[in-house]
């Protein structure tokens, strides 16, 4: 009579090739999915925006007075501002010559009709002239042609930049050109380096990277597709966030399945039934911990900001294809390779240690640093808690305010060096002036109240008939333009609303425009006049940014606390491990601050950014802790929780820290893309989940689940009795 081992075997034999087909149909469907998504890299800028208005709330009213302007304007075009800057005075011999300079530039295609005169300033050593660039064409490659050349056409001794909306739109264009080269590349090329350190094979590192570009080339075919047909807003910055999300969470995903494999292989000397192991045992952490990350950029939904709101579909589809490709592709591709995926190391089949595994034998890292916590628990973990409060401190300095347009590029720019020569000669705000849209009949009351206030230099009036397309406003009405007698040309009207046009003293994105465009909506208020325009558009995005942020942040808290729950069966450990997370949250945006302030200098940060951290962080952050936690609980069910602790801990951590250091790496790689934002966002994750994983998984966690006992899972079952294996409850 056959043993049952022998039946099983047995068995197993039989299924091989049925298994065999479905991995390699599994691959086959994966790879004919990329293959479609792969060549979508280079054309994202397809079906992508970076106009800041277009992704405000559709109520603000930046948003309706910049629907507005196409039927005002009669186009979407976007102004640029060229700037001529010269070291002796400019005369009319020499502004003929830069007329002429800039008809010829001028055109070309992709720049508008409409061009204005060459104007120059009262002190005759610089002029100016704006140009309306097509916003349905490549408005950076325009704006480049433009200025390159005007500097090859303009007299000898004129600097010309190209400054205004369609000059900082051409250095955000430039800024993120590298998203789709130099981006992926340098993170896919972190990556690799660090899995052959982890793994020292050759073949395994090229499975595991295989899994997250396949996931990503097929998020990237979904997320394209609906972009195209406007289901969602892409941008940039949403694009270099995908990108790294999936890079990331694939590689973590794939890292945790694959130790579960390898443990597996040294318990089992049948490679399907080691795959079947490691995907069971793998499963639940990644679906929970998939699951944390998309419920917390689907609350990004909520927010005001479309920038925000269309961030969390994208970046959620990204994670769903991590997912998929960690728990299908790789097991997949695991099966076939078998042992031979982890040469030249092999995991040798051990049948004393399928026996009696005990991790805690041994004098490794993890090891140590379990029979550490078992001796020591509270002094470590009120040690690190103290450590990470006190560096929290520091989040008091966050400049979280918003920050200029000129200072979103880092590096060099033309842009902002045009605004600052445009400053000194002519009223800075002059090619971005503040938008006024307001009924007819009150025309003349909105004139009054922009001639009245400081920071507007002049007002005038959108008019069809006028050469220029527009006539200055007085406090006296309509200024006639040409020869005395001439009447005052009659400005547009569209559904009863006129459209001012007042040009600001400042920097349109300086705080003195903002705060002139905050007193002019009070005081237009009551008017029913809405306020539009490059600052009132930064103004607008600000405040929604500021509300996403205070209320997203507690939504967030509540759903992965309530996931943690059903995941943990338990009240209390998923309680602590939120309050962990947050404060390691709070440490990683203290040290961020003091180093922004400190170091880099930046100018200030985003409103978003914070929101940004904190959904990545809590929501990544968290991932190591279910990783740990749902292992401490399989333990803690066969030995006791305080056993558990250590076991789990010795088990995880070679893993975790791996996956730690690969989706720091991940997101450090941001930083190669010189967009202040992404920057900043790059260092707080890259250095948060750093902090997390060797802190507060490696320390925090398993030292404050060890002092407090079985009581961490109250109120469930497991609180009340438990196993009285090695290292029972009673015996700290």
């Amino acid at each position: 009579m056959s043993t049952r081992s022998e039946l099983r075997e047995q068995h197993t034999h039989r299924r091989s090739p049925l298994r065999w087909l479905v991995s390699a149909l599994i691959i086959l469907a994966w790879l004919a999915a990329a293959s479609f998504g792969g060549p979508l890299f280079g054309k994202i800028d397809e079906v992508s925006s970076n106009d800041r208005t277009a992704y405000l709330p559709e109520s603000a009213d930046a948003t309706t007075v910049q629907t507005a302007l196409d039927d005002f304007l009669g186009s979407d075009a976007i102004p640029a501002v060229v700037v001529f800057s010269s070291d002796g005075d400019i005369d009319e011999t020499t502004q003929q010559e830069l007329t002429t300079a800039l008809e010829d530039a001028t055109d070309a295609e992709g720049i508008l009709e409409g061009s204005s005169p060459v104007l120059v300033s009262d002190d005759g050593q610089a002029a100016q002239a704006f140009v309306p660039i097509a916003t349905d064409g490549e408005v950076g490659e325009i704006t480049t042609t433009l200025s390159e050349t005007l500097r090859e056409t303009v007299p000898s001794g004129i600097e010309v930049y190209v400054t205004g909306p369609a000059g900082f739109t051409a250095d955000l264009i430039a800024g993120f050109a590298g998203i789709d080269g130099i981006l992926l590349l340098v993170a896919l090329l972190a990556v690799l380096v660090i899995l052959v350190i982890v793994y020292r094979s050759l073949l395994l590192p090229v499975i595991v990277l295989s899994t997250s570009l396949f996931a990503l080339c097929v998020a990237l075919l979904v997320v394209w597709w609906l972009a195209k047909f406007e289901v969602l807003l892409l941008s940039g910055q949403t694009q270099g966030i995908l990108f790294i999300l999936v890079i990331g969470a694939a590689t973590d995903y794939s890292l945790l399945l694959v130790a579960r494999f390898r443990e597996e292989l040294r318990h089992t000397d049948d490679r399907w039934r080691a795959v079947g192991g490691a995907w069971r045992g793998s499963f639940e952490p990644i679906l929970a911990s998939g699951g944390t990350v998309i419920a917390g950029l689907l609350c990004l939904l909520l927010s005001d900001l479309k920038s925000n709101s269309t961030l969390g579909p994208v970046a959620a589809i990204g994670i769903v294809f991590a997912m998929l490709a960690a728990l299908s592709f790789l097991p997949a591709m695991l099966g076939l390779f078998g042992r031979a995926a982890f040469w030249p190391r092999r995991p040798v089949y051990d049948a004393d240690l399928a026996a009696h595994p005990n991790p805690l034998e041994g004098n490794g890292l993890w090891q140590l640093l379990a029979r550490g916590i078992r001796r020591r628990p509270r002094v470590i973990w009120v040690a690190t808690t103290v450590v990470l409060a006190v560096a929290a401190i520091g989040v008091v300095q966050l400049k979280a305010d918003g920050v200029p347009q000129s200072d979103l590029v880092l590096g060099a720019s033309e842009a902002r060096d045009g605004q600052e020569v445009l400053g000194e000669h002519f009223p800075a705000g002059s090619g971005s002036p503040v938008y006024v849209l307001v009924d007819a009949d009150r025309m003349q009351d909105a004139a009054d109240v922009l001639l009245a206030d400081d920071g507007v230099e002049g007002v005038s009036i959108t008019a069809e008939d006028s050469p220029s397309g527009s006539a200055p406003v007085t406090a006296d009405g309509i200024t006639a333009l040409g020869p005395p007698g001439t009447p005052a040309p009659e400005p547009t009207e569209i559904d009863g609303t006129v459209l001012l046009q007042g040009t600001l003293t400042a920097a349109a994105d300086s705080a003195e425009a903002e705060q002139t465009v905050a007193d002019l909506r009070a005081e237009l208020d009551p008017l029913g006049a809405k306020v539009g325009g490059v600052t009132a558009t930064a103004v607008d995005t600000n405040t929604a940014s500021i509300h996403d942020r205070n209320l997203i942040i507690p939504v967030i808290l509540v759903v992965i606390l309530l996931i943690l729950m059903l995941l943990l069966r338990a009240i209390l450990a998923p309680v602590l491990l939120i309050l962990t997370t947050v404060l390691s949250f709070g440490s990683a945006m203290g040290v961020s601050a003091l180093v922004f302030n400190g170091i880099f200098q930046f100018p200030g940060a985003d409103p978003a950014v914070p929101l940004f951290g904190f959904v990545f962080l809590v929501a990544l952050g968290i991932d190591y802790n279910i990783f740990l936690m749902t292992r401490v609980r399989e333990e803690s069910q066969r030995f006791g929780t305080r056993e558990g602790v250590l076991r789990g801990l010795a088990v995880t951590g070679g893993v975790i820290t791996s996956a730690g250091l690969v989706l720091a790496a991940t997101f450090a790689a941001l930083s190669v893309i010189p967009i202040l934002f992404l920057v900043q966002l790059a260092f707080i994750v890259a250095f948060g989940v750093l902090l997390d994983t060797f802190v507060v998984r490696s320390l925090l966690v398993p030292a404050l689940s060890y002092d407090i006992g079985k009581a961490i899972w109250w109120p469930s079952k497991l609180s009340r009795s438990e196993p009285a294996g090695p290292g029972a409850e009673d015996a700290a």
